[in-house]
């Protein structure tokens, strides 16, 4: 591979009242060029990962990037929208161009503003990116998605609500540590497998606490061409990426297993070189608990229906040999769709380069990060290395 992060920065995530899109656009834009020591002008490209599809009018937003920085003018600058792979999309985009020669330093900003609607509306849009003539239109929401993936995962092998609560009390416990976190309280494990008045089955067997947050939020990443990448003062190189797609329709899949995120994690893994043993920490698509469990059994750390046993053995714990999420992830930090793959990249990066201030992974070498859009359609996984 010939791409490495050079630079990037994070806002926080939640209900950011106190900004509109452009803000959030604007603010992790000129923080990733201060952390890079870029000068705007030598940027060649922007990618803007951003779903949107209602959240906000502003849909033509990929040039509110510019208004960050007068050097920024002129440069091309594109929206990219793959679902909630929206930001890995825009990442894949901007190495595309550096691996073809046709850029040397990009900038890719991934950023959602979804509070300023109703939790309905939320809902409706969230909805258009299911197969919406089998899906949405029958009335199935996403909780309603991956509920049924739930239920056919149990039928098949056992109930395990008690994993997922396992793995959403984890996500909590990391969250406290993560600066940028939408929810940062521990909820412990009785709470969470507990159906009670403040966590209430959204549709079963998925509790609240089994599904991620709405957000707002935004992050941004310098990507350069690795000739260049070691004139800046960190880098972290992409040694491997695979993107796979299936079908859009659930009907067409099987809802017990990840056949299209198991494809990324090997194609990712046999390009890299290593096992899923040699990673460090991995930040994972938990979206929901179940994409959690199921991503266990995807990325070959157990085998299907055996996902339970990583975290009932503490394999998967921030002290345990494969963190799985130590910044909390979907579950904790938040989702703001478009800004959850480059979310994802930053905080690895930031692992990497042992800046990860109370999140650090003690020793963290190799990195695995996947971004998934909508029930497992798009999948995105990429094996990242500290370069420099």
């Amino acid at each position: 591979m010939t791409a490495c992060i050079v630079g990037w920065s994070h806002s926080p995530f939640g209900r950011l009242d106190q900004f509109d899109l452009e803000n959030l656009i604007v603010s992790v834009t000129r923080d990733a060029l201060d952390h890079a020591r870029l000068p705007a002008e030598e940027v060649d490209a922007i990618w803007l990962g951003n779903l949107n599809g209602g959240f906000v009018p502003d849909i033509f937003c990929s040039s509110m990037v510019l208004q960050a920085d007068d050097g920024l003018r002129w440069k091309p600058a594109t929206r990219v929208e793959n679902a909630c792979a929206s930001g890995a999309a825009a990442v894949y985009s901007a190495i595309d161009a550096i691996e073809a020669g046709r850029a040397r330093i990009a900038l890719v900003v991934g950023a959602e503003k979804m509070t300023a609607v109703s939790g309905a509306e939320i809902t409706r849009v969230l909805g258009n990116a299911s197969y919406v003539r089998e899906e949405a239109s029958a009335g199935l929401s996403f909780p309603g998605i991956f509920a049924h993936m739930a239920q056919a995962y149990f039928a098949r092998h056992g109930d395990h609500s008690a994993t997922l609560a396992r793995i959403a009390a984890k996500g909590h416990a990391n969250g406290v540590r993560n600066p940028w976190a939408q929810m940062r309280k521990v909820l412990g494990f009785e709470f969470c497998n507990t159906v009670s008045e403040r966590n209430p089955l959204i549709a079963a067997p998925l509790r609240k606490t089994d599904c991620s947050l709405v957000s707002d939020g935004a992050a941004a990443l310098i990507i350069a061409h690795e000739s260049v990448a070691r004139d800046f003062p960190r880098a972290v190189r992409f040694r491997a990426r695979a993107h796979v797609s299936d079908y859009l329709p659930m009907s067409r899949r099987d809802p017990a297993g990840f056949e299209g995120p198991h494809r990324a994690w090997r194609q990712a893994l046999h390009q890299a070189g290593i096992g899923v043993d040699d990673l460090s920490f991995a930040e994972v698509h938990d979206c929901f608990t179940i994409a959690e469990l199921l991503a266990y059994e995807a990325m070959g750390l157990a085998e299907p229906g055996q996902g339970a046993r990583v975290i009932e053995d503490g394999t998967v714990f921030a002290d345990g040999r494969l963190p799985v999420n130590p910044s909390g992830g979907l579950k904790a930090k938040g989702h703001p769709i478009g800004a959850t793959g480059v979310s994802m990249h930053v905080l690895s990066a930031m692992q990497l380069c042992g800046e990860a201030g109370d999140m650090q992974v003690a020793g963290a070498r190799l990195a695995g990060v996947f971004n998934m859009g909508g029930s497992a359609v798009t999948s995105y996984v990429s094996i990242l290395e500290r370069a420099q």
